[in-house]
């Protein structure tokens, strides 16, 4: 039995960096702090080889995000 491994890529003008992971959801979790942190080409890459951005990855986990989801909380008068 294979363990499931996979890796997550990212870089900057001068460097690339890779982490490994042995969950899918931990995998995602970087993937997408990375991507709000500004590191560019941040892919996620499966045992199979499979490439994935962290988005399409979240999209096809959870579906698409809702105008709601996506809208930033707003305090509420009381």
């Amino acid at each position: 039995m294979s363990s499931v491994s996979f890796t997550v890529s990212a870089g900057t003008a001068s460097r690339n960096y890779s982490w490994q992971h042995g969950s899918l959801l931990s995998a995602l979790e970087q993937a997408l702090s990375l991507t709000t942190s500004g590191l560019s080409d941040v892919r996620i890459v499966d045992s199979e080889g499979r490439s994935h951005s962290p988005s399409a990855l979240y999209q096809r986990m959870f579906g698409p995000r809702t105008t709601d989801e996506a809208a930033p909380a707003r305090a509420r008068a009381a």
